[in-house]
């Protein structure tokens, strides 16, 4: 099944994000959010895997193994990268460059990402849009946002992105609050902008976890309709391994 050709139906593409655990008990909990969200039939599911710096060669090979395994799609991303990070000789820079080494390979369906608040490594807003345009010139069939928590941006995002070209589908990725302290980290990193009326619940909620649980179910159910109602193509979630969350909103949604 080729991702991209899942859109235009008519049916929004629901799709999950997980990550591949460090630990025993990671694994185990992982598994365990993978049976109940398997009940909620996503169209896919993303499991990332950091290269580290591979070389062109060794990219190459591990192209070789998902053709041999018969995997068909690949969401091809350059990764987070420490500040003092150097690229060994011969690795890969940029997620145009994988793009572009992948796209030759007629049977992969390359996925990509895009920023609606702009790459936080991004000299420019216009700069980042001008290299979203090389990745999908280099044969990116779709996009998935970062997490964002204000649909105005996206909205506005994919409006520029249309004005410069970019015709390929543009799903939302959406994150849940689970907890405020790893939130805040996370968009620390990532550049995403808290709005203030989310910021000031979640500093109510302070340490309480369940309570950061809650403000998080009602703001993605909320950023959720909106997305769907004004034509988004799907939704993508960010599930950090875990279940309620995410299946929360599926049941106020009824996806």
């Amino acid at each position: 099944m080729r991702i991209a050709d899942r859109f235009g139906s008519g049916t929004p593409v629901i799709s999950f994000e997980f990550f591949p655990p460090k630990t025993d008990a990671g694994f185990a909990a992982l598994f365990h959010s993978i049976a109940e969200l398997k009940q909620l039939a996503p169209a896919f599911v993303s499991v990332t895997w950091g290269a580290g710096g591979s070389t062109r060669a060794e990219l190459v090979a591990t192209l070789d193994q998902l053709e041999a395994s018969e995997i068909e799609n690949v969401l091809a991303l350059g990764g987070d990268q420490p500040e003092s990070y150097e690229p060994p000789a011969g690795a890969l820079r940029f997620a145009n460059e994988l793009v572009a080494l992948i796209q030759p390979r007629r049977r992969f369906c390359i996925g990509a990402a895009c920023y609606p608040e702009t790459h936080p490594k991004a000299v420019s807003a216009e700069h980042d849009l001008a290299m979203l345009v090389q990745k999908v010139r280099a044969g990116a069939e779709f996009l998935i946002t970062q997490l964002f928590f204000d649909d105005a941006d996206y909205f506005a995002f994919v409006a520029r992105a249309r004005r410069a070209g970019i015709t390929v589908p543009i799903v939302p990725g959406i994150m849940p609050v689970v907890s405020t302290a790893s939130i805040r980290r996370m968009t620390t990193l990532c550049g995403a902008r808290i709005p203030e009326e989310l910021g000031r619940a979640l500093d109510v909620a302070g340490a309480d976890d369940e309570r950061a649980l809650e403000i998080g179910v009602e703001w993605a159910t909320s950023q959720c309709r909106e997305l769907l109602r004004r034509g988004a193509p799907g939704l993508h979630f960010y599930t950090l391994n875990r279940s309620p969350a995410t299946r929360r909103v599926f049941e106020q949604l009824s996806l």
